[in-house]
């Protein structure tokens, strides 16, 4: 009896096993022109323990500082920081839309190894991101039996550049948890029940299922930048942070004001980045301030055409409501920025005396 029950759990399993995944949702993106390209994020949550530096090459992210911008983590983190199974880890990507939906700009890009098969790939490998139908479409694979150990495979990882209510978004490609529901994923990314529903498309929450993919927008913070700056359009999500302007200057957002604060990035050499002020104010820095009215010098751009150049404008924010009355402040210590920039100025300093005594033993 005990050995029919066993062959019986065993039977369950491999029935479950090859149950087909939840369909991969294709995001819509009508947005045309210069609209039509934009950075988006993954949500990514390996099976085994992996490090920060493995998913980096996993997904082909170009630079290190990247992944730690898209996860808010300082500038300082090692590469070989472990990443726990289970544990979630966002990637910022390029993607561009076409025929009304959007899909990562030409990577990430896998090499097939010995045993591999498309859907052990696409569930196994990028957790259920793409399907195996999908990578079997953008690679023009009319036989999904049929690919070749060294054959070289392009992810189409689903995103979106539309704005959402009328709202500038970051869209965050989210993995559907075991005994997750709507309402509690809008809770978690800070949306609407209703918005995720018409969004992809669910007419009823009720038939949320795990492993399905959804486009969730993230509120991105608004900014000064200038139309004709090399990077306009730039997005930034809550609780994350981009590295701009060659590198020159940091920006992140804060859901206490939503508005981008961006700061030169520190222990970049002065040689390299060009000033970056409003007169004599240095970006980031209050010019001016009076009781309800503060002048701060924001960022604005840059441009790098005939000569790299850090564009600034001084803005003014109110600090009182209608009835003059002081508005709250937040009091949660450092901003992200903040934190970002002194570690890693801690880390280059500590460098720079270990060299120094390193010289000095010498």
């Amino acid at each position: 009896m005990a050995r029919v029950l066993l062959l019986f759990l065993c039977f369950l399993l491999a029935a479950a096993h090859l149950l087909p995944p939840a369909e991969a949702a294709r995001f819509a993106c009508r947005a045309t022109g210069g609209a039509a390209r934009c950075h988006a994020l993954v949500g990514y949550t390996p099976r085994n323990a992996t490090t920060l530096v493995d998913v980096m090459s996993l997904f082909q992210v170009r630079s290190f500082r990247y992944l730690l911008s898209a996860n808010g983590l300082p500038l300082s983190t090692p590469p070989s920081r472990p990443v726990p199974a289970g544990a979630t880890v966002r990637v910022r990507f390029a993607c561009s839309c076409s025929s009304g939906h959007g899909a990562s700009t030409h990577r990430p890009l896998y090499r097939v190894g010995p045993g591999d098969g498309l859907d052990a790939i696409a569930r196994g490998v990028f957790d259920g991101l793409v399907t195996y139908k999908e990578i079997a479409a953008a690679n023009n694979i009319s036989d999904p039996n049929a690919i070749q150990v060294g054959q070289e495979l392009y992810i189409p990882l689903p995103c979106s550049c539309d704005d959402v209510g009328g709202e500038a978004v970051v869209h965050y490609a989210h993995v559907v948890a075991s005994g997750s529901s709507v309402s509690a994923i809008a809770e978690e990314f800070g949306t609407k029940e209703e918005t995720l529903m018409t969004l992809n498309g669910i007419s009823d929450p009720k038939s949320l299922q795990a492993g399905q993919v959804l486009d969730v927008p993230l509120r991105a913070c608004s900014s000064s930048i200038s139309n004709t700056s090399m990077d306009h359009g730039l997005r930034v999500s809550n609780g994350s942070y981009i590295l701009t302007a060659n590198n020159c200057v940091l920006c992140s957002c804060s859901s206490s004001s939503w508005q981008l604060d961006c700061h030169p990035t520190k222990g970049i050499s002065s040689s390299v980045c060009p000033a970056a002020t409003c007169g004599d104010t240095p970006l980031g820095n209050s010019s001016s301030s009076t009781v309800c009215e503060s002048t701060t010098c924001t960022y604005a751009g840059y441009t790098n055409t005939s000569s790299f150049n850090i564009l600034t404008t001084l803005t003014t924010q109110s600090l009182c409501n209608d009835a003059g009355a002081p508005l709250p402040q937040p009091s949660d210590g450092l901003s992200l920025q903040s934190r970002v920039q002194w570690a890693y100025f801690a880390a280059v300093l500590s460098i720079s005396i270990s060299m120094a005594l390193l010289g000095l033993v010498l």
